[in-house]
């Protein structure tokens, strides 16, 4: 077996764990400071939204030699606004650029025929009115809310409203930090970027149910024990969980971060980074909330219960008495082999007499046998 499957089958069974539950404020603290940095990134610099949202105008050209850098150059000066240019199979170029009207399309595809050095006939102009856009917008809030309803209502009837709370806590979390980054990068936000938002809540909400649902079967008849409390039951279901977690995560992540770094960074195919930056910060995301933040905070609410309460107080008692009689019972295991030493050397104190050799002291004196 690997050295990773081994890990995973000693963490399955308990025999080596990490304590999840016991340092979650510190997990809480990163969680806040990097969604306090998304926030920040969103009130400061705001999403770059792209031409399918805010309108503008798409620009078809010929077959050409010029290339992407340099026709990304000619529409940033004949705009004024940067430019998105992609590269077509059969050689021709489309250039967006997002916020213009039909009088300032006009000009700019003048413009970029002098700078191409072709006939204006031959750019096809494409306006893109950003009605369409706010439609797009408002048919993704509106699916974004019915899911989170539908979740809530999911997770409380097959758990309980802790975990329905909690999966929710999560999500807006996952959201929330892949929104900030997107404005900290400046990366273009479009339709395949809202596709992939609502993908990565999907695939969060799948990796923090699997941890649930070993929580919730840990935890029948909890209560008619006194070994363990809900937090060590807890934190024992993320310990047997925590392979199966880092694997999906790494499976998934992979062919993302080729979309990302290879197939927008190195080959400069920029149109794939709108849909795979969203899925590979959210799927990082969604695993680290689903460990760190939608367990632990089940674990806080779950213990604020009366029952609960009682049942961690038997256990540290008892855990305590335990403590103390192991204590006493070193004590008293050192006491007993100081006892035992002190016996063995009143036993050799005094004289020591060899035994008389045989023949001897029997009433017949020593001498030659006659």
């Amino acid at each position: 077996m690997s050295k990773l499957g081994n890990l995973g089958a000693r963490l399955h069974r308990g025999e080596i764990s990490y304590d999840f539950i016991g340092h979650r404020k510190l997990w809480y603290g990163i969680s806040i400071l990097i969604t306090i940095t998304a926030i920040l990134g969103l009130a400061v610099r705001g999403l770059n939204m792209g031409i399918d949202f805010q309108g503008g105008a798409v620009f078809t050209t010929e077959k050409t030699s010029v290339s992407v850098s340099q026709a990304e150059d000619f529409a940033k000066e004949a705009s004024g606004h940067d430019a998105v240019v992609q590269k077509l199979g059969n050689g021709t170029l489309r250039i967006q650029i997002a916020g213009m009207d039909t009088k300032q399309s006009d000009q700019i595809k003048t413009d970029l025929a002098k700078d191409f050095k072709v006939d204006p006939e031959s750019i096809a102009a494409d306006l893109v009115g950003p009605s369409w856009g706010d439609q797009i917008a408002n048919k993704a809030w509106q699916g974004l809310a019915i899911f989170m309803v539908l979740v809530v209502i999911y997770l409380a009837i097959a758990f309980e409203w802790r975990m329905a709370i909690a999966a929710l806590v999560a999500l807006i979390h996952d959201i929330t930090i892949t929104v900030g980054i997107y404005a900290l990068v400046g990366f273009e936000v479009t339709p395949g970027t809202v596709i992939g938002l609502l993908t990565i809540l999907g695939y969060s909400l799948y990796d923090t149910v699997v941890v649930f649902d070993s929580l919730k079967e840990q935890t029948k008849d909890i209560t008619k024990q006194n070994r363990w409390t809900y937090s060590d039951i807890a934190n024992r279901s993320i310990n047997g969980t925590l392979v199966r977690s880092i694997n999906t995560t790494v499976v998934a992540l992979l062919p993302v971060a080729g979309l990302l770094f290879i197939g927008g960074g190195f080959l400069g195919a920029g149109t794939l980074n709108d849909i795979s930056l969203s899925l590979f910060v959210g799927l990082a995301a969604g695993a680290y909330s689903s460990i760190f933040i939608a367990t632990p905070l089940v674990a806080d609410l779950k213990e604020r219960e009366p029952a609960m309460k009682a049942l961690k107080k038997r256990v540290l008692a008892k855990r305590s008495q335990a403590t103390a009689e192991e204590e006493l019972a070193e004590v008293r295991g050192d006491f007993g082999d100081e006892g035992e030493q002190e016996d063995s050397a009143h036993a050799v104190v005094g004289p020591r007499t060899q035994p008389a050799s045989r023949g001897r002291g029997r009433g017949r004196p020593s001498g030659k046998r006659r």
